[in-house]
C-alpha cells in the first residue's frame, strides 16, 4: 500500500511501515514540510497515497470527501506523546487490511474506527 506520511507524524515509523510492506515517503522527504493541507491532499492524490495523519482538519468531510481522495486516515490516540504515536499507529497499522480504506475518510481512536466511505453508484 502506498502511504504518505504527513509531518505532525513520526519519520521513524517510515522505516517501521516499509518493514510492513508498504511504500512511505513523508512529507519531509518531498520538501512538503510546512505546506498548507490542500497541496498536501493534491500531493497524496497525484501518487494515489493514502495520506497518515494528526490533523483534524483532513477530517472535514466538506474539504475533504470520500472518494475525491487516494484515502486519509487520521489518528486520534489517547496520548500525543511521540512514542505512544508511534506505538498506536504502528499497531494499527500491522493489525489492519489498509485497502478496506482505499477512498474512504477513517477516524482511528482507541476504541473504535469511524468511516466515510464514498457514495456508491447505486443511490
Amino acid at each position: 500500500m502506498k502511504l504518505k506520511l504527513d509531518e505532525n507524524i513520526s519519520r521513524h515509523l517510515k522505516p517501521i511501515l516499509q518493514k510492513l510492506n508498504h511504500d512511505v515517503m513523508t512529507a519531509a522527504d518531498e520538501g512538503l514540510l510546512s505546506q498548507p493541507d490542500p497541496i498536501i491532499a493534491a500531493v497524496c492524490k497525484e501518487e494515489r497515497r493514502i495520506l497518515l495523519t494528526l490533523d483534524v482538519e483532513f477530517a472535514d468531510l466538506r474539504k475533504y470527501p470520500p472518494g475525491c481522495f487516494p484515502g486519509i486516515i487520521l489518528f486520534r490516540p489517547e496520548s500525543y506523546g511521540p512514542l505512544a504515536v508511534n506505538h498506536f499507529i504502528e499497531n494499527f497499522v500491522a493489525n489492519t487490511n489498509l485497502e478496506e480504506f482505499r477512498n474512504c475518510i477513517v477516524v482511528v481512536d482507541a476504541t473504535r474506527i469511524r468511516i466515510r466511505r464514498p457514495p456508491s453508484d447505486d443511490q
